[in-house]
C-alpha cells in the first residue's frame, strides 16, 4: 500500500486529538452550544427550546426548537430554506419541519432541530444570530 507521508502526519494528528478528548468535556461543550443558540432566540414570541440527546447514534445534544406559526408566520422548512441559502450558508438537521425524525429525534413538522456537534469554535454564534435574524421577521 502506498501511503504518503502527509496522509499519515494527518492520521497520526487526528488519532492524537482523539485520545486527547474526554466525553465530558466533549458534552459539555456541545451542551453549551446549544444553551449559547437557545439563548438567543428565547425573546421570539412563543419560542421553546428543549435540549435532548436521543438515543440511537450521535448521542450528543441537539437544540429543539418549537414555536406558535400563528404568531411566528415562518414554518420551520422556512427557516432551514433561509438559512441554507444564506451567508454563510448553515444547515440544519435533516429532521427540522419533518414529521420523520432521525436517530431517534424527537420531532414533527413544527419543530426546528440544530446539530451543534459538527461547528467550529464560534460558530455557535453566527447559527444563533441568523436563527433570531430569520425568526424575527417572521414575528407578529
Amino acid at each position: 500500500m502506498k501511503v504518503a507521508k502527509e496522509q499519515i502526519v494527518g492520521m497520526v494528528a487526528a488519532v492524537d486529538w482523539f485520545v486527547n478528548q474526554s466525553e465530558e468535556a466533549m458534552q459539555s461543550e456541545f451542551r453549551r452550544r446549544a444553551e449559547l443558540i437557545a439563548g438567543h432566540v428565547k425573546e421570539i414570541p412563543s419560542l421553546e427550546s428543549r435540549i435532548v440527546v436521543p438515543p440511537v447514534a450521535n448521542q450528543v445534544p441537539h437544540l429543539l426548537l418549537r414555536y406558535d406559526q400563528q404568531r411566528v408566520k415562518i414554518s420551520p422548512r422556512e427557516v432551514k430554506e433561509q438559512l441554507r441559502s444564506g451567508t454563510p450558508s448553515i444547515e440544519l438537521n435533516p429532521a427540522t419541519g419533518s414529521t420523520h425524525g432521525s436517530a431517534g429525534l424527537p420531532t414533527d413538522g413544527n419543530t426546528i432541530v440544530v446539530g451543534v456537534w459538527m461547528l467550529e469554535p464560534g460558530e455557535d454564534k453566527i447559527v444563533a444570530e441568523r436563527l433570531r435574524e430569520v425568526l424575527s421577521k417572521g414575528a407578529v
